[in-house]
């Protein structure tokens, strides 16, 4: 057994019924376990192929609130979550983390009104995230939230981001690595997929599956396009 606060996702698909939309879901049908690794886990994937399902599945059943925040968090503008999270059983290793943030780009603005609020009340210090801009505030957010020793999902972060401040998020998840947190992030960057020693999961060509940076869609697509830029966008456009 290593040494990370999740260990594995297992499914039990009896708590599934018959004609979820879940069980068409290519990646995610019929997979009863996934291992893990490393202290960082990235979910790749095509618009659609499961990856945000699964990470907000498994952020429910650790007890985040499904529009994100600490474990503490409770509020809810829209209930959207599927029902995996009643499926999902978690593997935990002997460590407890001590701090823990669940972080999506499409309820960001939720997160971090109710994050404004508390730091408003008795010895907050006020962060006044909606007077920067989205990529600000979002970055700032993770400096002040994220730190050693805790237990981090992110669905796709690069969002809010530049590539600049993309690279600035790719230190604080290896700062925080290195100190013993544990991440699983979905995403579609290229340059946060590039963090050395990160597990990579696949959610494209059938069931999850371990895969290489150089092997992910993100990676290929990005090369493809700086390299041979021309010939590219001409065989696009020129239709």
């Amino acid at each position: 057994m290593n040494s990370l606060f999740l260990q594995q996702i297992r499914i039990n698909w009896d708590q599934i019924e018959q004609d979820s939309y879940l069980r068409g879901i290519d990646a995610i049908r019929e997979v009863e376990q996934i291992p893990l690794t490393n202290p960082v886990t990235f979910f790749v994937g095509e618009n659609g192929s499961g990856k945000s399902t699964l990470l907000e599945a498994v952020a429910v059943a650790y007890g985040f609130n499904p529009e994100g925040g600490t474990r503490n968090y409770n509020f809810s503008t829209y209930d959207s979550h599927s029902e995996l999270c009643d499926a999902v059983r978690l593997t935990r290793g002997v460590r407890r983390a001590g701090w823990g943030y669940f972080l999506r780009a499409e309820s960001f603005y939720n997160a971090a009104t109710k994050e404004d609020e508390y730091s408003r009340g008795p010895g907050g210090i006020p962060q006044h995230y909606h007077e920067k801009s989205h990529g600000e505030s979002f970055l700032q957010l993770v400096q002040n939230s994220f730190r050693p020793d805790g237990f981090y999902l992110l669905d796709e972060p690069e969002a809010a981001l530049s590539p600049q401040r993309q690279l600035t998020l790719l230190m604080e998840i290896n700062r925080c690595a290195a100190g013993g947190a544990q991440f699983i992030i979905a995403t579609h960057s290229p340059i946060l997929l590039a963090l050395p020693g990160a597990q990579i999961l696949s959610f494209d060509d059938g069931p999850i599956h371990p895969c290489e940076y150089e092997d992910t869609d993100s990676y290929q697509v990005m090369s493809a396009f700086i390299n041979h830029r021309e010939q590219l966008l001409q065989r696009l456009l020129d239709q």
